[in-house]
Formats: C-alpha cells, structure tokens, sequence
C-alpha cells in the first residue's frame, strides 16, 4: 500500500469542500458502494455516545482518509470485512488504554510507532485535538477518542499489506 502524503490529503479536503451537496452525496455513496462493510460499521450504533455533529464529522473524515487512500494508491482498495474492522479497532483501543500518559496527545504516540501512515494518523490526530480548548469545538471531549479510534482504524484496515 503506497504512503499516503500530507498534500493528497489535503487536494482531497480542498475538493470535498467545493463540493456541493448533491456531489458530497454521490462521494458518500462512493464509499458506501466500495466499502460497504466499513460503511454500515461508521453508521452503527456504535457511535451511538457521539453527537450528530460529532458522527457527520467523522463521517466527513472518514471520506477524506478514504478518498486519500484510493488517490495515493491510483484505484480502489481491497473491501475490509468485519472481522478485520473489529481486530484492528480492538488493538487501536487496547493501545490508547495501556498508554497511561495524561494528555490526550502523548496518548496517541504509540499510534505514529506502530505505522506506516504517519501523515494520516496526524490527519486523524489533528481532526479530533485542534480545537480543545474552545468550548464551542465541534468535537467534545467524550467524542476525541471514539473517533480518533475510529479513524486510525480505517487507516489500518485500508492501508494493509
């Protein structure tokens, strides 16, 4: 699987955001169609604790990983199944919970250790910390790790060997 850059990442975030409805729709139902399984997975209960602004977020983000993947690598990417989905988010969470350092940051170092995307796991990273300290952040404190988990998941999952 090829290295997924900064400057993919953000070509596709300048071309989502000049979308427009209708088009962001067709993108959404791109993945959907290419990664059904992954797709009903973001949707799922399991995001229940989320907010729906939290959910479309990560919604949104999880087009951006996708989109940078299947642009770096030049075409779709093999369908994940369920049962790598859960192994992957299960070992993202052990990780995050055997780090025992206070800030929400340094936990999320044993995750630039353990892969070969550094430039999206910082994307992810950036998505769920860089608003903190404003109370008016769209992602709450409660939401930082879900989705984070979320995100780093895809990327193992879409961006194996």
């Amino acid at each position: 699987m090829k290295f997924v850059e900064e400057k993919i990442i953000d070509k596709v975030v300048e071309e989502l955001d000049g979308l427009s409805d209708e088009q962001y729709e067709q993108r959404m139902e791109s993945l959907a169609e290419a990664q059904p399984v992954l797709f009903a997975w973001l949707f799922s209960e399991q995001f229940e604790l989320l907010s729906e602004d939290e959910k479309g977020y990560l919604q949104y983000l999880a087009l951006i990983a996708w989109n940078s993947i299947v642009k770096a690598n030049g075409g779709p990417v093999p369908t994940v199944s369920e049962e790598e989905i859960g192994e992957a988010e299960e070992r993202n969470y052990e990780m995050l919970e055997n780090n025992t350092a206070k800030k929400f940051r340094d936990r999320l170092d044993p995750f630039f250790e353990n892969t070969q995307q550094e430039d999206l796991v910082a994307f992810a990273e950036d998505a769920v910390t860089e608003d903190l300290d404003d109370p008016e952040s769209l992602v709450t404190k409660e939401g930082r790790e879900p989705i984070f988990v979320a995100l780093a998941t895809m990327i193992d999952v879409l961006t194996k060997e």
